[in-house]
């Protein structure tokens, strides 16, 4: 499977057949980058400076964050314009337009009692045409 990030949303598609697979909706800005990690967590970096992200196999977007942007830049310069995880696959790496390079690191603390996530998925219940 791969992903292609587009104005609003992602698409999901098959190889090698190249089928459709699901849209990943939520982002409010284009979509520049894309990153997975081999854990199965997909990042995508907007336009408007947000991360968000996923988990592949489901399309759950379980976080959401606004990059900082550097002290004396405005809020256009807010885009991220390319991401990657690190060879560990716990540290992203992003390209912003604010002319920076910032590292985030996993919560290493982080249990499901402190991050509960709320979900019921209505993504993977898809009717056939």
């Amino acid at each position: 499977m791969f992903a292609s990030g587009s104005p609003d949303n992602i698409k999901q598609w098959m190889c090698p057949e190249g089928k459709f697979i699901q849209n990943l909706s939520g982002h409010n800005a284009i979509v520049n980058c894309l990153g997975l990690n081999s854990d199965g967590v997909l990042v995508s970096g907007g336009d408007n400076g947000t991360l968000h992200f996923w988990d592949w196999k489901t399309g759950y977007n379980f976080q959401r964050i606004q990059a900082p942007v550097q002290p004396g830049s405005i809020d256009s310069e807010a885009g991220i314009f390319a991401c990657t995880f690190d060879h560990s696959g716990s540290r992203l790496l992003t390209a912003e337009a604010d002319k920076t390079i910032k590292v985030y690191k996993e919560d290493e603390t982080a249990t499901e009692e402190t991050y509960p996530i709320n979900w019921k998925p209505d993504i993977l219940k898809r009717r056939r045409y």
